[in-house]
């Protein structure tokens, strides 16, 4: 989200200038942002039920009375009264002195803005993955279109090859018919590449909040960097400590708690005080100090529905929140796991599909010169042209998905923020 205007000028993006805009502009973010400054609010409206009010006023009244209108008909009085008045300045004063569920609450909405804090630290960890897993996927379309262009001109080259032999009279019409097929077939599929680049490419800038008619090129290519000696159980206690959204539950726990006992503190007595001070006469010259003072103690004695309400809507709050909280430490040890069995399972992808290309490669050229000896027809050059097409989409999702699962490792210990450079290129 933002009121960015579009330049004429193409951009360079790196990976860090994404994420960068993304912390900046992604709509997700700042609405987590707003919840903080919700909650803030809410903090301090728990913070005012425990503090004195306190108000000032100065009232001047004019009254003039008529005694016929109020049925009073005096002989030798007369009928109309006024006008008179008098000037009341004054100062009050309440306070709930002693008021256990007013405190519980206000110590429980302390909490909930130290979720809300945390929430936004987890939420900036979160555009981090997303951004960085649009840009990945971005630069693995443009690994497939470079592909593709590669193949639209081998097949031509082999289209070109077998008219030729074919008008000379040394091959039969089938190879020139295979060829041509062969060759309109990567022009499909570069044509289908190129347009989801396009497509990537705008939901990325949607991500970041870049206008979509600003034009961009990628500036940063995949890395491929090796990385080895993951413990699982180390690396899980480390994200147990340091994972925004475990602790901003905690928080939320813990203010469940004083949610539950503020129920149940609404049994207790509370006491309050009321009372004001002020000038009261004619004018403020002519006045005389006036006040008053009150305490009052408050005891429930038949709100039993309300109370048991109460408790059991707080105490079902709280159980849901420590199913919550249990879940999530068995989610971040999945999380953990899973990112490595997913970086060690790439990694192996990476260096067989990389041996992969290089035997396609050579696989393509060695039919390619057999065919142009004469000494066997197109349909192995055709063959080889499809293993080499498979081979480098291999590599390209292979290193795509090395490269994503680095990053979700980062995300999985609560570090993308500050370290998913070191995670995306390896240690």
């Amino acid at each position: 989200m933002t009121d960015e205007k579009a330049t004429s000028e193409v951009l360079q993006l790196t990976l860090d200038d994404a994420i960068q805009r993304g912390l900046k502009h992604n709509l997700g973010l700042i609405l987590t942002g707003q919840n903080q400054q919700g909650a803030s609010g809410q903090r301090l409206q728990q913070l005012q039920a425990l503090l004195p009010n306190v108000d000032a006023s100065i009232k001047e009244a004019v009254q003039q009375t008529n005694l016929q209108a109020e049925g009073l008909r005096i002989p030798g009085f007369p009928s109309i009264i006024g006008p008179y008045g008098y000037t009341d300045a004054r100062a009050s004063m309440s306070w709930s002195l002693l008021n256990i569920a007013s405190l519980k609450s206000y110590l429980a909405s302390k909490h909930y803005f130290q979720e809300a804090q945390l929430s936004v630290q987890d939420a900036r960890d979160m555009v981090v993955l997303t951004v960085g897993n649009a840009y990945l996927t971005c630069i693995a379309d443009a690994s497939l279109i470079e592909s593709d262009q590669a193949q639209v001109a081998t097949s031509k080259v082999s289209l070109d090859q077998a008219v030729a032999n074919h008008q000379a009279g040394t091959s039969p019409l089938l190879d020139e018919l295979r060829a041509r097929v062969d060759y309109q077939t990567q022009q499909q599929s570069l044509i289908s590449a190129q347009n989801q680049f396009e497509k990537d490419k705008i939901a990325l800038a949607r991500a970041i909040g870049l206008p979509l008619e600003q034009k961009f090129i990628l500036s940063d290519q995949a890395p491929y960097a090796v990385l080895d000696d993951l413990n699982p159980e180390s690396l899980v206690s480390q994200a147990i400590g340091s994972r925004s959204d475990l602790k901003a539950l905690t928080e939320d726990v813990n203010g469940a708690k004083d949610q539950r006992s503020a129920a149940t503190a609404e049994r207790y007595p509370t006491i309050d005080f009321q009372g004001d001070y002020g000038d009261i006469g004619v004018n403020l010259r002519h006045s005389h100090g006036t006040g008053d003072a009150s305490g009052t103690l408050s005891v429930p004695v038949f709100q039993e529905g309300k109370l048991r309400g109460d408790a059991r809507l707080t105490q079902s709050e709280l159980d849901q929140r420590l199913a919550q909280l249990s879940d999530l430490n068995g989610q971040i040890n999945a999380d953990i796991r899973d990112s490595i069995l997913d970086i060690q399972s790439a990694q192996k992808r990476v260096e067989v599909s990389r041996s992969n290309v290089q035997l396609a490669t050579e696989a393509l050229s060695e039919a390619q010169q057999r065919y142009a000896a004469g000494v066997s027809d197109n349909l192995a050059v055709s063959q080889a042209q499809q293993a080499m097409a498979q081979a480098d989409n291999q590599y390209v999702s292979s290193l795509y998905q090395h490269n994503v699962a680095k990053l979700s490792l980062a995300r999985a210990l609560g570090l993308a923020d500050q370290n998913y450079k070191r995670y995306v290129g390896g240690k």
